[in-house]
């Protein structure tokens, strides 16, 4: 259960930064959403073969 809401609140943390950026630059915000979905999935991906680095 804490997992779950650590996630949320990371997910909701995230979104409010690229929000915030989104308000002062579009192109950077969407190159910050980006970059932070790569992240993203290379996190998931490591995380299903059971590495952690």
């Amino acid at each position: 259960m804490v997992n779950v809401a650590l996630f949320v609140l990371e997910v909701v943390f995230v979104l409010a930064v690229v929000a915030g950026v989104g308000m002062w630059s579009v192109p950077a915000a969407l190159v910050l959403a980006g970059a932070l979905g790569v992240l993203a999935v290379e996190r998931k991906q490591a995380e299903r073969k059971g590495t952690t680095s």
